[in-house]
């Protein structure tokens, strides 16, 4: 009922009486006439709406209970999608990087900014997790957050590319996740780093299964 509810709504039938036929709400709920014109008649009995039916019509406006209802539904979906919390908790495996990352980081141009945006002066390294196919879905929320932008910028005759970068904590060991724009790692690997070398700070070998809180709003 609740659907059936929410299109009148959406209709405008918070505001005023609507002449609504059952066709009309039928292809707006993808069901049958007939399931449609129930489906009114459970929302009449339950006292969401009222209802006045004549030989060419019906006039429908939703109750103040039918508003209720749909409110607390809002307030639900409030909940869910304003009122998320700032941090994800995503497991990672310990995995070999391609030894690319000791490089990177010591850069100039990028080690700098770390130390402005992310207030640490990072180890010469990243730690690199391979995320599990259970958990890409919160990888990807970090696809479509803006993050803290590390610029990109040019020297001796290269251009380094953007990097996008989250703070997180590792069993409480301050540390951020770097997503360069352009990087040789698949999707499913995130590169950590961090002031210690978290390897020897937490006794990693490859393998190991860790957790990483990442603060992604």
């Amino acid at each position: 009922m609740l659907e059936t509810l929410k299109q009148l709504a959406l209709m405008g039938c918070t505001r005023k009486v609507l002449k609504v036929s059952s066709k009309e709400i039928a292809e707006k709920i993808g069901q049958s006439t007939q399931t449609a014109a129930r489906k009114l008649k459970e929302l009449e009995e339950s006292g969401l709406i009222e209802r006045i039916l004549y030989k060419d019509g019906q006039f429908i406006v939703i109750t103040e209970k039918g508003k209720d209802l749909l409110h607390k539904e809002y307030l639900d979906y409030k909940k869910i999608f304003e009122e998320l919390p700032d941090t994800i908790v995503i497991k990672g495996i310990v995995t070999s990087g391609v030894g690319e990352g000791a490089y990177y980081v010591s850069l100039e141009g990028y080690r700098n900014q770390f130390k402005e945006k992310l207030g640490f002066d990072p180890f010469p390294g990243t730690l690199n997790l391979k995320i599990p196919k259970e958990q890409m879905f919160f990888r990807k929320l970090l696809d479509r957050e803006e993050g803290i932008l590390i610029k990109g910028f040019s020297s001796e005759n290269r251009t380094f590319g953007d990097v996008k970068a989250f703070r997180s904590k590792i069993n409480e060991i301050e540390s951020a996740i770097v997503i360069p724009q352009r990087t040789h790692y698949p999707p499913d690997v995130l590169e950590v780093i961090s002031p210690k070398k978290l390897r020897d700070e937490l006794n990693l070998k490859d393998g190991d299964v860790i957790e990483i809180e990442i603060i992604w709003r």
